[in-house]
């Protein structure tokens, strides 16, 4: 494979990032869901009190992958880590790339003393499900997820 870094994001990333984002949000049928902008992502990426920190995968300048996170904290665990997207692009994809971008964001939460990490995964998204048991994740079929948007509050 040509030159890979992962490195930190930075603000002028964003617009691919944001290319990733919609790219997930098609490959899980949420296109029309996705109502955040890329000026959004700058501003609470990198304001005064920035929302979530990122990896990006680059190969030969180009980004073809990131994870993006934030810290979250738990009541049982103490401070967590949440995963909101993890994403590689279609072309790039089964090359160790995102297993690259998850061991980054496992070092960031032993530097940060993280009591765990979480993430949600679709029920049929089998590549990626069969890849979390690989990891050793612990799938919890008894919570459910709840969300309540800005339009209804």
């Amino acid at each position: 494979m040509e030159s890979l870094v992962i490195r930190k994001g930075k603000k002028e990333d964003i617009p691919q990032v944001f290319n990733l984002v919609k790219e997930l949000s098609i490959f899980e049928k949420a296109e029309e869901k996705v109502a955040n902008t890329i000026e959004r992502m700058e501003m609470e990426g990198f304001g005064d009190n920035p929302a979530f920190k990122f990896f990006v995968a680059e190969v030969n300048g180009q980004i073809v992958g990131m994870a993006l996170y934030y810290f979250s904290y738990s009541t049982w665990k103490g401070r967590s880590l949440y995963i909101d997207d993890l994403i590689v692009t279609e072309a790039f994809r089964k090359k160790g790339i995102g297993d690259q971008l998850f061991q980054k964001v496992f070092e960031v939460a032993k530097k940060e003393k993280c009591g765990k990490i979480h993430w949600q995964v679709l029920d049929w998204n089998t590549p990626a499900i069969n890849y979390y048991k690989k990891l050793g994740a612990e799938f919890d079929g008894e919570w459910i997820n709840c969300a309540i948007t800005s339009d209804k509050y």
